[in-house]
């Protein structure tokens, strides 16, 4: 009997060629059978009405393309988390571990911890606990206020007490002073001690209920690690070379040394191990978006995603072994060394134009970087050379300085934003505005590096002026004015449902690859440091 998971494809596919090697699945360009594949399992999705509420909402998806022990091609399909509160559907592969399974250890230990959960709120909330609560609370303000008053009179005593002394005094006169004196630290003394006891009466009613709180949320904790440890222990991954590994021994050696929440339960790890299990080769993969974009995130239905790092990072790069894969894209360096132009420069500084595909500053991968080139070219050069940067994927105007004190100056311009820039960019689909602001506030996706997300509560303001200056069949062409200088604060703004919802033509992260990004750092303007002079710097995009 023939795979229910294992889907073939409803059209004639002999024409299309596999590829040659597996997907980089951090950095791809969909193959054509995963686009017929991704087809297929939408067209399915859209079939479920009872699913419609939950998908509407957004989910991602991922398809596997692969061939059977005869050779015959077909797909897997999988999605992320769990759908309609199971793990298990026909359509698709099951999970590594389904820790949904109702009498599974998962659910059974789940239920007493909730249970636990509700008895501590219970307790926090109970009458006799927060009428003892409120008693020692009250006492301690009271407690204070008596003291910090006494210590007043006992100022006041004293400033009139040295304001005797300044007077010829009897020795009788002397003595009361320093009887009134001694009698009020004493009197201070006594006060402490009696508010003392009174507060050790009240604590001492207030203890039982206080530990007792304090020793279910000691075991709620204790008990939810030991759960999530156990659970971490149940999802064991394969890889092309028979090998196995848990979570835990996946993730000690990242920085965290633990997995976070979800990790195991997105839909590449569950077709890669399904595969494994069944005996299928893995060919080619893509995951895609459905449904409406999360509020802090950029997500397009039907649009293709690149693997997250912080989750599945360490899970596929072990999944992956045994399989020959893509290289990485971004990791290959150029063949021939690119053009860095130089647009102005002068004894202090330059401005040069910074290529697509470059680097600002050297990073993990072994590619040309501005900051390279330009030591290279200046040796002579002091100072941290780069005032600013741009994305590797975005073209345009870079400011450096050839001196350490001109780099300070430029450098404090841009904190107070007197620097004024202009970026051009193609976006996709029609802004409707001639020109507005966009103020989203961002912060990095900390499981999903280097992606941002808009986050009212915790990101840092990010604001935006633009200004539409035409249209072409389903595209605009726009230009920014940034305000504030985050990481990916154009592409998020632009992309984001909140800000214009037209991501920039070829954003890999936020939108759909193409050649290149269509974001182009096209005019550059700044006080010079040396002369005070107003330097204006404008290169037009290597794009209409």
């Amino acid at each position: 009997m023939e795979d229910e998971k294992f889907h073939r494809f409803g059209a004639d596919v002999s024409g299309m060629p596999l590829p040659g090697r597996f997907t980089y699945p951090f950095h791809y360009t969909p193959h054509p059978l995963c686009l017929l594949a991704a087809e297929e399992v939408q067209r399915y999705v859209a079939l479920r009405a009872d699913w419609a509420e939950e998908l509407a909402k957004g989910k991602m998806f991922g398809v596997l393309v692969v061939e059977d022990k005869t050779g015959g091609v077909g797909y897997l399909a999988a999605f992320s988390g769990n759908l309609a509160h199971s793990n298990q559907h026909t359509f698709f592969v099951p999970p590594v571990y389904d820790l949904l399974q109702p009498d599974g250890f998962f659910k059974k230990e789940e239920a007493e911890i909730s249970a636990l959960n509700h008895r501590i709120v219970a307790w926090e909330a109970s009458p006799a606990y927060l009428n003892a609560r409120q008693a020692y609370a009250d006492a301690q303000k009271e407690s204070a206020r008596a003291l910090q008053a006494y210590k007043e009179e006992m100022k006041q005593a004293k400033l009139r007490r040295d304001a005797l002394r300044k007077q010829p005094l009897t020795e009788e006169e002397a003595a009361r002073l320093v009887r009134e004196s001694q009698f009020q630290k004493a009197e201070y003394k006594r006060l402490e001690r009696t508010w003392k006891a009174e507060l050790d009466a009240l604590e001492t009613r207030l203890r039982p209920y206080a530990e007792q709180i304090e020793a279910g949320k000691a075991e709620r904790k204790r008990r939810s690690a030991a759960l999530q440890l156990r659970l971490f222990a149940q999802f064991r991954f394969r890889n092309a070379q028979g090998e196995e590994k848990d979570l835990c021994e996946l993730f000690a050696p990242t920085p965290s040394h633990v997995p976070p929440a979800g990790a195991g339960e997105c839909a590449a790890p569950k077709l890669l191990q399904y595969a494994y299990l069944h005996q299928l080769r893995p060919r080619a993969m893509a995951e895609f978006w459905w449904g409406a974009s999360p509020i802090s995130e950029v997500r397009h239905a039907g649009h293709f995603y690149p693997a997250c790092q912080g989750k599945c990072g360490p899970i596929l790069r072990f999944m992956l072994q045994g399989l020959d894969v893509d290289e990485n894209p971004l990791a290959k360096e150029a063949k021939e060394r690119m053009l860095l132009e130089i647009c102005y420069e002068d004894e202090y500084l330059l401005v040069v134009n910074k290529p697509a595909g470059m680097l600002s500053v050297p990073g993990k991968e072994a590619r040309t970087s501005v900051y390279a080139e330009v030591r290279r070219r200046y040796p002579e050069a002091t100072g941290p050379l780069l005032v600013h940067r741009l994305d590797m994927d975005t073209s345009g105007l870079l400011l450096i300085a050839k001196r350490k004190d001109i780099h300070q100056a430029l450098q404090a311009q841009f904190k107070h934003r007197t620097v004024r820039k202009q970026y051009v960019a193609w976006l996709e689909g029609i802004v409707p505005t001639d020109r507005g602001v966009i103020d989203l506030p961002l912060c990095p996706d900390w499981l999903d590096r280097p992606r941002q997300v808009v986050d009212k509560a915790q990101g840092k303001p990010a604001i935006t002026r633009y200004e539409v200056l035409r249209h072409e069949g389903n595209r605009t062409l726009i230009a920014f004015y940034p305000e504030t200088g985050r990481t990916h604060q154009l592409r998020v703004h632009a992309a984001h449902p909140d800000g214009l919802n037209a991501p920039i033509v070829g954003d890999r992260l936020y939108g759909t690859p193409s050649v290149r990004l269509y974001l182009h750092a096209a005019r550059l303007t700044f006080r010079h440091p040396a002369t005070d002079e107003e330097i204006s710097i404008e290169k037009r995009a290597g794009w209409k």
